[in-house]
Parts: structure tokens; sequence; C-alpha cells
């Protein structure tokens, strides 16, 4: 009986620049494999979005594989803690050799690997493991000392002294083998309704469309048509300034080399920055590489503490009714009301607008930063556990690189820098609508009296920063 090499798909839902794909289908004939594990992604808090969205891609990815007569099995699995049995078992099942597959960097993934890792020693089978979801291996940006950069501009030094050497290369596409005589039990993909009993709009998917080749065009549009503008549109929330390609990131339908060769493809491929925009966006993508590396280097972040120790002193307020006025964007503050509408509509929120609403929620509400990372990650169609953490802690101060705890952003001068006319919020906020550019942003200001089908704010910014950095001061001078 032939021996065949297995590639368990996770976060990667791709044929191009695949590097387990890629191993396994220059080792031998190859199947593919993908666990469902909706019972792990609740305790997780992934969105109903985002696994809809990675549903819906995994059916692409069937019939893109189905070209290259790969066959796909799909199970499910409710726990992780169950997988390493039932690879095992598959493995001894269909004579499999080996198994390949791309690190995941949480601790939960680690656990997993390891344990598979172990079960299936004991059959004399290995699990091939490859970094493809950060540009350099985690672990290897060190200092002088060997020991992880905890400074993102310190870090980013080092990344841009490896580009110079050479830009990290993209895996080629594997070709179709010959057709394998085998029967799958499995291969039907569940939709999201009977895997985790909740339905998502048609309307709120419309905005994400799923597939290589579309993920791919939208690249190649946001570097032909916006980076070179990424650099001075990219905090205006109501400008189409930034590439939204978050969420195929996330999911692993592009590949963050792929983004790097488009962006220097006008360079042939060389190190050379041309412009502002193209600098900046390389930097945006180095925070994501600088927050994976963190989430490998200090596991304490992936078990909801904060990276700084002392901060774990830190006394929160427990408010019920402010979290849930900001979870519905029911603060009356218009800025932050349009943001977490914004996230509740589309399963998104724009980056600055991302930084307010944070910053607001730790700062001025005084609430525990864990409250909104959870919030985030139950919403986000984007929902990544090491930028989502790395975000939320800058915000708190409580994490590396972090805003100093005096750094409190004022939501009202936010807006009126960043949507100056009110446009953001006039889409999301339509109550407020009808009012003008200098009323929208602060509509009781100068009318407290003014009727409007819309609360008032729940907290003064004033009094709320004076009592943040009195409640922060203590905590954050201790070493």
């Amino acid at each position: 009986m032939q021996q065949l090499q297995l590639i368990w798909f996770r976060q990667d839902l791709r044929l191009h620049d695949h590097a387990a794909l890629w191993h396994a289908t220059t080792t031998g004939q190859s199947i593919a494999l993908v666990i469902l594990s909706p019972e792990q992604w609740r305790l997780h808090d992934d969105a109903a979005i985002k696994i809809d969205f990675y549903l819906r891609q995994l059916q692409q990815l069937k019939q893109d594989l189905e070209l290259l007569n790969i066959p796909l099995i799909i199970e499910t699995i409710q726990l992780w803690k169950d997988v390493p049995q039932f690879i095992q078992k598959l493995c001894l099942d269909l004579n499999i050799s080996e198994i390949h597959a791309n690190i995941e960097l949480g601790q939960n993934e680690l656990k997993r690997d390891a344990s598979a890792q172990h079960v299936l020693n004991q059959s004399h089978k290995e699990l091939q493991l490859y970094h493809d979801r950060t540009l350099f291996p985690v672990g290897t940006i060190r200092n002088k000392s060997n020991q992880p950069y905890q400074v993102f501009g310190a870090f980013k030094k080092q990344c841009y002294e490896r580009f110079s050497i050479s830009l990290p290369q993209c895996f080629p596409q594997p070709k179709a083998q010959k057709q394998l005589q085998i029967k799958l039990a499995n291969s039907e993909i569940p939709s999201i309704e009977e895997l985790c009993d909740v339905s998502i709009p048609q309307d709120q998917r419309d905005l994400w469309q799923v597939n290589e080749a579309y993920a791919l065009q939208r690249l190649d549009a946001f570097i032909e048509d916006h980076v070179s503008h990424y650099q001075t549109e990219r905090d205006f929330p109501y400008l189409q300034g930034t590439s939204q390609l978050s969420a195929y990131l996330n999911s692993g339908i592009l590949s963050i080399r792929q983004c790097i060769q488009a962006l220097f493809r006008h360079q042939q491929g060389q190190f050379h920055i041309d412009h502002e925009g193209q600098q900046t966006w390389l930097d945006e993508l180095l925070w994501r590489e600088f927050y994976q590396h963190i989430l490998f280097e200090f596991p304490k972040v992936s078990k909801h503490l904060p990276f700084k120790d002392n901060t774990q002193k830190m006394q929160w307020r427990h408010a019920p009714e402010d979290l849930a006025a900001w979870q519905q964007g029911q603060t009356g503050i218009p800025m932050v009301d349009a943001g977490m509408r914004q996230l509740l509509t589309t399963g998104w929120m724009h980056n600055r607008v991302r930084m307010i609403v944070a910053m607001f929620l730790c700062k001025n509400l005084l609430i525990d930063w864990r409250l909104g990372e959870r919030w985030f990650m139950q919403h986000l169609i984007d929902g990544d556990l090491a930028a989502n953490n790395g975000g939320w802690q800058w915000c708190a101060s409580t994490g590396t690189d972090a805003a100093p705890y005096f750094r409190i952003f004022n939501p009202i001068s936010q807006s009126q820098k960043f949507d100056a006319a009110g446009d953001y919020i006039r889409q999301w906020v339509p109550e407020l609508a009808h009012l003008d550019a200098k009323s929208i942003h602060e509509p009781y200001a100068k009318n407290p009296e003014l009727k409007l089908d819309y609360p008032k704010a729940i907290v003064d910014l004033k009094m709320s920063r004076i009592r943040a950095i009195t409640a922060f001061k203590p905590v954050t001078s201790e070493h």
C-alpha cells in the first residue's frame, strides 16, 4: 500500500505560498485534512462572522484542492485535546508517513501540536511544522544578549537589516498530482448554522468575499492605487485609506510573504523604499510580526495576563452598565459609538477608531482591557490573538512598548481631527446625521437641552482623565 503525506490545514486556507502544502506535495502523494473545533473556538471567543468566513473559504479550498487531485478530509472534533488520537488513527488507517502543518503560535495551539507530536512518535510518525505565519521564524529575532525584543523600534530595525539581505520569498503553487484511488468518509463542510447554531445575515457576508484570487486582486489594487497615499489617508475612517486585508491575512487566504512581495514588486523584489506610504504600510505589517513574536516569546499574554507584571495590581472599575453602553455604541461620545456600531454591523472597525474606543474603555471608563479584548474577539472577522492582545495592551498601557499611562486620547478631539466633516459619524450614528460639522462631535456641548434620540455622555472626559492618571500612576511607577 502506497505511503501518503498528510497536509493539516489550519489558519492557512490557500494553495499559493503555503509552506506545509509545498513540502508535503514535493515529498509524495498527498491528502489534506481540516479539523473543525466549534467548542474550542467558543472557548477562544472566536466571532461567528470569522467562523463563517473560514467555512466559506473552506468550500473554496476544497474545490481548489480537487483541481490538484488532493482529497480533503473534514472532521469535527469539539476540543483540541482529542485531536492527537484522531490523527494517529487516521495515519494508521490511510498509511500516512508524515504530517505537514504550519506553526500556530498561541499556547493552546502549541500544546495541541506538542501532544500530537508525542502521540505520533509512538507510531514512528513525524509532525513536520513550518514557519508560515510570520516573515521570520519566531525565536530568531533576538538582541545581542540573545533575548527577545520588547520594544518595536529595535525589533523593526533588525527586520529592516534582514530585508536588506533578502526579502522573504513565496513558495510555488504545487502541480496537480496523479489521482488517488481512495474513498474518504468525511468530506462534507457544515454550515455555520449546523456547526455553531448561529446565522450570519447575508448582507454581512456580502461585505467579505472569499477565495484567493479575490484576496490577491484586493492586494494588487491596494498596492497600485492606495499605498502611495496610505501614510496620509490611513487615519481617516471615512476614507478607503487602509488595505482592509486583515481578515484575509488572519484566515490565511493571503500570506504575509505575498504582501511583502507585492509591496516591493516595482523594486524588482529588492528592499528599496520609494515613498512614505510604502514605508508606513511595511511598518504596520511589522507591528503584526512583532506581536506574533511577542505571543510566542512571552506565553503570559496568551493567559489573560498583562505584559507589564506590575500592572496586574491595577484596580479596574466594575461598571457593567458603562461596559454595556460601550459594547452597544450608546456612550454618548459619537466617535466611540460610530466605531462600536461599525463593529457590530460589519465585523470590522477602522484601526484609528479601534485605538480611540479601546483607550476610552481602559482610561475614561477605567474598565479592564481584557473585557474589551474579549468583546473584539467575539465580533471581529479579523480577530487575531496576537494583534488584538497587543493592540489592547498598548492602549491600556499594560503591554510591550505601550502608550504611557498619561497618554489618553480625547475622543472628541480625535473625532474633530480625523472626521472633521462628521461623515463617518453620520454613517454609523444616523440619529446625528442632521447636525452640522461642528456640533456633531459633541452634540450637547453648546446646547444641553437639545432634544435628540441619542444619549448624553456617560462620563465626563476631563474628570475621567484625571481619575485614570490617579489610578495608573502608583501602579506604573513601581519597578
